[in-house]
């Protein structure tokens, strides 16, 4: 028998893409019981969808409105959560587009076919329009073979263990219950902190190759700052799951490849700035490490989420 699947989608002033996104999981081989869409400013959404007329045509389409204030990235996924009851839920972000009919399927078959399967996370392909050194990034991050990561590979894998992503996964309901699901506030970096307590706990991570959603983004130096920032921000709160492994050497490994790989494609010109945007991750993540010595405007500068801070004042 066939378990019940619910998608969770985030959206947040959503663009046309999201009307492409909701009739990919409508059309997929295995059936979505019931698409959960949590917004975040209502006026946008209602612009948007009036006009396409979708919520009318595909009635298991359920909406639920919150204001900006009141957004965050792990308690209002833990909300939307509650209002599924199915059996698996697939938690998605507006810009991540099926690539094709089976993502759905793929999922399933990831967390239904392996033992202790707590979250199954999908491939990101790059965009037609993504640059080299964030093409290069994705095929990095998501490889084309399948992986299944436990407490076991933490030695082997390090932080790469914990790796887990929410623009596309699905999660087993029972085993996220019994964890507690996610953390209620997080500036970032929901998904691992709920990979990492689900491997401490001994069950397992599946990198589902063959699920694969479009998504990239070509983000500005700046923008690659801020968003690191909250990165160290995030692992800085929660010592319990990052504290005893290193996520550096996996940056440096990442930029040692990119740049083997721009110089063997012979594309040597773009290493400066790969060096660049690299040197603003870096500082970024060490800023966001040691966010309690800086003084708050410093925080509010440099974080991607200030409305996260507003409501930590």
């Amino acid at each position: 028998m066939r378990q019940s699947i619910d998608v969770i989608l985030l959206t947040y002033k959503p663009d046309k893409q999201v009307l492409h996104i909701l009739k990919a999981l409508e059309q997929q081989t295995y059936p979505v019981r019931k698409i959960i869409i949590i917004n975040t400013e209502e006026a946008y959404f209602t612009a948007l969808m009036k006009p396409a007329g979708l919520l009318e045509r595909y009635p298991n389409i359920e909406v639920h409105h919150i204001t900006a204030e009141v957004f965050d990235h792990g308690g209002t996924r833990q909300q939307a959560v509650m209002y599924s009851n199915a059996d698996i839920f697939v938690c998605m972000t507006q810009d991540a587009v099926p690539a094709d009919k089976n993502l759905i399927k793929e999922l399933a078959e990831a967390l239904e076919g392996t033992p202790n399967a707590a979250v199954a996370y999908a491939r990101q392909l790059p965009r037609t329009q993504c640059r080299e050194i964030e093409r290069y990034t994705r095929s990095f991050n998501y490889p084309d073979q399948s992986a299944v990561k436990s407490i076991e590979d933490i030695e082997r894998l390090g932080i790469k263990t914990f790796f887990c992503s929410n623009v596309c996964a699905a999660y087993n309901r029972r085993i996220f219950d019994k964890l507690d699901g996610f953390v209620s506030r997080a500036i970032f970096n929901e998904d691992m902190i709920y990979a990492a307590k689900a491997v401490q706990n001994h069950f397992k991570i599946v990198y589902a190759a063959k699920a694969q959603v479009i998504h990239s983004h070509n983000y500005t130096c700046m923008q690659q700052f801020r968003r690191n920032f909250d990165l160290g921000v995030s692992q800085a709160q929660h010592p319990e799951v990052f504290a005893g492994v290193s996520s550096q050497s996996e940056g440096m490994q990442l930029v040692k490849q990119t740049a083997k790989h721009l110089i063997e494609s012979k594309k040597k010109r773009l290493i400066p700035m790969l060096i660049l945007s690299s040197a603003y991750k870096y500082l970024g993540y060490q800023f966001g490490m040691h966010y309690k010595c800086l003084p708050y405007g410093i925080i509010r500068w440099c974080t991607s989420n200030p409305r996260y801070w507003k409501n930590a004042s």
